[in-house]
């Protein structure tokens, strides 16, 4: 029989969610209270009531109560917990816990909905429970379509948790709930401050952190009081993830204060100010206490001393929910005003002003015009200090790593910040042919320089094998992904070439584009998939990074030179073509300056034609190199072998020589027949 089957756990669970709700719906109304929120009152306008006005903010304690709660759990029965690819009775339980947190979620992601409905048409609520008012609010409204896609993801994982039986479905779950909890990142506050970019994107980073560090806490907790087989090894597990959602809840937190705060007297002279300040002071208290876990409660943990790990954890645990009390506080108190005047409609379109024109070169204000990106900058920070620690980890232990490859790694990063940080992200949304140099930069520079970098390999050498009570680990997991079935798809050449080729028709000669740019999201997608399907295309080329499929280097080097065409191609049909791609952006944000539309677009097609020749030159002087290597390699080991046949048996060495012989020379054949088919059956005749 289980810890949990005894009813430890379950009895304590309901005790342990209940009190962290109650001291949260505390301090809610309290801040609230204190700012003055619920007084607040817009002249000419009836209020909605005091039933809305209680019921919105504790509609949403309970929101984010339950998406935390099944973030947990699955976090503990997916990831955190031990075992092999069943669940088992003990995880499934944690299953269970979900999809009952899950169906909590969707009521109150309903009632959330009814409320905000109330709240913005001043009306009480049971003017507006007309299903056909709540229906169209539902799918007209940005605030109204968040919460109505967590009330639907609600029920989905309330269905599916049911079911669930094995690891793999745990963790798509756990996926799902995840995403469930970002959609009402993108309205609020955030969507509305300046620089609304950064201020979302640092937001829905936020809410992630968040809800994994909340829930995984409550949930270790739990099956650290119900005594659950292997605790000890999920609170271990877990006290890294917590380091990093510290990391990430710190850092989104302290962009998204700073872009609705600005620094100013007002930290200290508003009840929002005042109520940033005190989250401030709550999360390094939180930080403090994850560092006393890890030097001294998780070691007496493993030694099974549980007592404390369970008090400071339980303190913890208080103290996040009265830091979520605040932050619900927070969301129903205006930011303090930024200033006089109403934004143009570029601004509000941009997140910025419309910047100054670019003049002649050498186009000084792509250089000093910076915008900072959250998912950029902290994607390319943990990047860069992940690889340095692998690298680090490795020459500890007496491992060499080229150092060509760290430079090369740290250059791509480099790189990446540029294209999506400076002048060319700012000119890159009012000017085509910035974005498309932006577009070249991203999709063809940047890739070649970290696919160079081998950050698989790196990893492959420094991330430490599972244990035997373990299905699989970080590293188990990296060698699964190189080599599904799915990347063995993705990676073949013709496959990966398609898309790097096609993806560009698909974006630039459809409506996706207009789309793209008219939504920060969209255009941050767009923006990641031009670096992904670089990163897979150049991978399959150059790459050194191991995967379930490298092609020879005459069978590359024909990959390459078949793309490139295509590449041109594009370039030319925009140089070329009569119709404005992405009209309706361009027009909408109104740029006064510059050469009109058609004529940046025909500049746009230069730059893409022009600097596709660079990259295809430098990739295919590396790609010599690295067969020119490869030989060298190849006769070193076959010279190896005959002088190990030397000293026995010659003939035994001299057979062994040929057969690698023989084995090229298969290899380069096999390579060279697509090229034969293309020339046609003459030469096909003439080659034979």
């Amino acid at each position: 029989m289980t810890d949990l089957a005894r009813g430890g756990a379950g009895r304590r669970l309901p005790l342990i969610i209940v009190a962290s709700t109650v001291l949260a719906v505390g301090v809610t109304v309290v801040a609230m209270w204190a700012a003055g929120s619920t007084a607040q009152r817009v002249p000419g306008i009836e209020d909605a009531g005091p039933l809305t006005s209680w019921g919105l903010p504790l509609s949403r304690i309970l929101v984010d109560a339950a998406s935390v709660g099944t973030v947990g759990a699955l976090l503990l029965a997916g990831v955190l917990l031990p075992g092999g690819r069943d669940l088992g009775a003990a995880r499934m339980r944690y299953v269970a816990w979900a999809a009952v947190a899950a169906g909590l979620w969707a009521l109150a992601s309903a009632a959330l909905l009814v409320f905000t409905l109330s709240d913005l048409f001043a009306r009480p609520v049971d003017e507006v429970l007309d299903p056909a008012m709540v229906a169209d609010f539902a799918l007209s409204s940005a605030q109204g379509r968040s919460y109505a896609a967590m009330a639907a993801a609600g029920l989905i994982l309330a269905t599916l948790c049911a079911g669930v039986t094995t690891v793999r479905w745990a963790r798509a779950a756990l996926v799902l709930a995840v995403a469930a909890v970002l959609p009402p990142a993108f309205t609020g506050h955030s969507a509305a401050s300046a620089n609304h970019d950064a201020a979302v994107t640092s937001l829905a980073l936020h809410v992630a952190g968040v809800a994994a560090w909340v829930g995984g806490l409550l949930f270790v907790l739990v099956a650290a009081l119900g005594r659950t087989e292997g605790a000890a090894v999920a609170a271990r597990r877990f006290s890294t993830l917590a380091g990093g959602a510290f990391l990430a809840v710190a850092a989104s937190g302290l962009v998204n204060a700073l872009v609705r705060l600005p620094l100013s007297g007002a930290w200290f002279t508003t009840s929002y100010g005042r109520m940033v300040l005190i989250k401030s002071v709550a999360l390094l208290l939180l930080g403090a206490v994850g560092w006393w876990h890890r030097r001294r409660t998780l070691p007496a943990l493993a030694d099974g001393a549980r007592r404390p790990f369970v008090r400071l954890a339980a303190g913890e645990l208080l103290v996040m929910a009265a830091a979520m009390g605040l932050a619900v506080a927070l969301s129903r108190t205006p930011a303090p005003g930024r200033g006089s005047g109403s934004p143009s409609p570029a601004e509000e379109l941009l997140g910025f002003p419309m910047p100054p024109p670019l003049g002649d070169f050498p186009w000084t204000p792509l250089f000093t015009q910076w915008h900072f990106d959250p998912v950029f900058a902290f994607g390319t920070g943990a990047a860069a200090a992940l690889y340095l620690v692998g690298v680090f980890r490795l020459r500890a232990r007496g491992d060499h790593w080229p150092i060509g490859r760290t430079v090369s790694w740290m250059l791509g990063l480099t790189v990446t910040v540029a294209a999506t940080m400076s002048g060319l992200a700012v000119y890159g949304k009012v000017m085509f042919s910035v974005h498309m140099g932006q577009h070249m930069i991203l999709a063809m520079t940047v890739p070649i320089l970290l696919v160079l970098g081998a950050p698989a390999t790196l990893a492959l050498r420094t991330l430490p094998k599972a244990g035997k009570d373990e299905a699989a680990g970080p590293r188990e997991a990296l060698m699964w992904l190189l080599h599904s079935r799915y990347v063995k798809i993705i990676s073949h050449p013709a496959v990966a070439g398609v898309l790097f080729i096609g993806s560009a028709f698909a974006v630039y000669y459809t409506s996706w584009f207009e789309r793209l740019m008219g939504s920060h999201l969209g255009h941050m997608a767009m923006l990641i998939h031009f670096l992904a399907v670089g990163l897979l295309f150049f991978w399959v080329i150059i790459g050194v990074d191991p995967g379930p499929r490298r092609p020879p280097h005459l069978g590359r080097l024909f990959v390459l030179m078949l793309t490139m065409p295509f590449h041109s191609w594009f370039s030319i049909s925009v140089m070329s073509s009569t119709g404005i791609i992405g009209a309706g952006w361009w027009e909408a944000v109104g740029r006064t300056w510059g050469p009109d539309l058609a004529q940046d677009q025909y500049n746009g097609g230069a730059i893409a034609w022009a600097t596709g020749d660079i990259p295809v030159l430098i990739t295919t002087i590396i790609l010599a190199a690295q067969w020119v290597r490869s030989d060298h390699r190849e006769a070193r080991r076959v010279d190896r072998q005959i002088d190990r046949g030397d000293a026995g048996d010659p003939l035994a060495a001299y057979n062994a020589y040929l057969a690698g012989l023989h084995a090229r020379d298969r290899r380069l054949q096999q390579a060279a027949k697509p090229a034969a088919r293309e020339a046609g059956p003459a030469s096909a005749q003439d080659h034979t």
